[in-house]
């Protein structure tokens, strides 16, 4: 029997805590806060902008998070891992987000009594010739005295609920800064990729072209010897190769500036990378499905965490409001205090208890200042929410258009690198012939490498531009993957141990604790 009663009185024990935050939390009050929903926007019903990589037809399937995978190349692949495992600047936005979840915990911890306890000790002496000191005075004096204590404040004007569910949408808009950190990461570095091998193409370009140049030189050196040609000839064929020696050397230099830049990302010093180089741009055709735009507000990190900065400040207004009413508190205060040590007696223990409530009459209109403010930043929130909403349709128009325009622009550059080699080749046979000038020659090779580098050239682009629109697109985002209000809670108010890691929430993975493994900048050196 009195092992039944000891189990149940564990068991109560261990439930109460639970009990006494359901209990605050359910409290009767006023929540003074207005009633708050996003704002409904009348959106278009069709994207005015087309692109060749939007299927004809609406499909189900969606841009999945890993959608550099659609540009089906190995090294990019290997990039995109290492950013998303090593890169600083991401981890200390899920840093930012771990510190949000504990401002709400830091706030939501006032719902709950303030317990305190202390112990007093003293031993003192006091001289014999102390001023007023009386002759019956004891000279020592010890003293001890152990005490604890306990103030509550009830929410009736929710104030406190009402700042923490502000800090929750914090955390929630911090949750939606990762993700928009997170994609802009992925195409950044999908976007300097491209860059660099669109740099690749372009050396592979000149280096072709030097060769010929070459040649071309070497024969219009022959011809100034046999007294066929000028010495303009030999000049104007060297200057044209030399120029191009100097624009492939410009080239390779702009190429290293753009490896530079994704050994950042992936968290590598420079000199500890390299990316090798290819002599094709590989142009994948892209197959996107069809999205709408009202689907929009709901894939765009960024128009997620405008929203929630906007339901932040309308509850801000419920706290501002509430700092018209009266302000209770509860206290209690006790303990033992003796001269000795035999602390534990009734005649030694003291104690007190009462309640405390404040209005402010006066404040020269501080309050009525704050709840102004708060209105005004509700209403600055609402116009940044719009211009997000705003900016987020212009970027996908600004993809559709890119994409579909310069594709179209690739296709007729091709044609154009043909008909400039055709020229070319035709061009040399006449000068060989004696039936062309070498001016003539000079114009065709020319415009044969103008054309072979703009098409290098708007390729890089529709890649690039590509990559853009997936990002406008929100890249496979969507706002369902925001943490829950139940989830933000790093960890209980009544728990005590593992408390060196919070439990992921909303899919974000706390940084580990030790960030020194990636304090090494140098080695291993990485060669993709």
């Amino acid at each position: 029997m009195r092992t039944f009663g000891k189990t149940v009185m564990q068991r109560y024990m261990r439930l109460w805590p639970v009990l006494l935050l359901s209990g605050c939390n359910s409290m009767p009050g006023v929540d003074l806060a207005p009633a708050y929903a996003p704002p409904e926007y009348v959106v278009p019903a069709s994207w005015r902008g087309a692109s060749p990589f939007v299927e004809a037809k609406p499909s189900d399937a969606e841009i999945r998070t890993e959608w550099w995978r659609l540009f089906r190349d190995p090294v990019l692949d290997k990039l995109e891992e290492q950013a998303m495992a090593a890169n600083a600047d991401l981890q200390a936005a899920a840093e930012r987000f771990l510190q949000a979840r504990d401002l709400m915990m830091k706030t939501r911890s006032h719902m709950l009594p303030q317990l305190n306890i202390g112990v007093d000790a003293s031993d003192n002496k006091e001289s014999e010739n102390a001023l007023f000191r009386g002759p019956l005075n004891p000279i020592y004096d010890t003293s001890v005295s152990d005490r604890a204590g306990a103030s509550w404040e009830p929410d009736f004007w929710y104030a406190i609920r009402n700042e923490t569910r502000a800090k929750t949408y914090l955390a929630q808009q911090k949750a939606a800064d990762y993700a928009l950190a997170r994609l802009s990461l992925q195409a950044e570095i999908a976007s300097d990729y491209f860059t660099l091998r669109g740099f690749d193409a372009q050396t592979n370009i000149y280096n072709q072209s030097i060769v010929y140049y070459r040649q071309s030189l070497d024969i219009v050196t022959q011809r100034y010897v046999g007294k066929i040609a000028s010495e303009l000839d030999v000049a104007r064929a060297k200057s044209l190769l030399f120029s191009t020696e100097a624009k492939a050397l410009e080239v390779q230099g702009e190429r290293e500036v753009a490896e530079h830049a994704i050994a950042i990302l992936v968290n590598t010093a420079p000199a500890s990378f390299k990316i090798s180089l290819t002599s094709n741009l590989k142009m994948t055709p892209l197959k996107l499905p069809r999205s709408l735009p009202s689907t929009l507000l709901e894939r765009r990190p960024d128009i997620a965490s405008a929203e929630r900065e906007m339901a932040q400040a309308n509850r801000e207004i419920g706290v501002a409001r509430a700092a018209f009413f009266p302000k209770v508190e509860f206290r209690i205060d006790g303990g033992f205090e003796d001269h000795g040590v035999n602390l534990v007696k009734l005649a030694n223990s003291f104690w007190s208890y009462g309640s405390a409530v404040s209005l402010p009459v006066f404040d020269g209109g501080l309050r009525r200042a704050q709840l102004q403010r708060s209105w005004s930043v509700y209403r600055e929130t609402e116009d940044k929410y719009r211009t997000t909403v705003l900016n987020a349709f212009r970027e996908v128009e600004d993809g559709l258009s890119l994409t579909n325009r310069l594709s179209a622009s690739a296709k007729k550059l091709d044609a154009a690198v043909a008909a400039a080699l055709q020229t070319q080749n035709l061009t040399m046979d006449l000068y060989k012939g004696g039936l062309n000038s070498s001016l003539d020659l000079i114009y065709a090779q020319v415009a044969t490498l103008t054309a072979r580098i703009d098409s290098a050239q708007v390729k890089t682009r529709v890649l690039k531009s590509s990559v853009d629109l997936i990002r406008s697109l929100g890249g496979g985002w969507r706002r369902g993957r925001l943490p829950d209000e139940d989830d933000i809670q790093p960890f209980d108010a009544f728990q005590y141990e593992g408390l060196e890691k919070a439990a992921p929430a909303g899919g974000i993975e706390p940084p580990a604790e030790n960030n020194a493994r990636y304090n090494n900048l140098t080695s291993p050196s990485r060669s993709l």
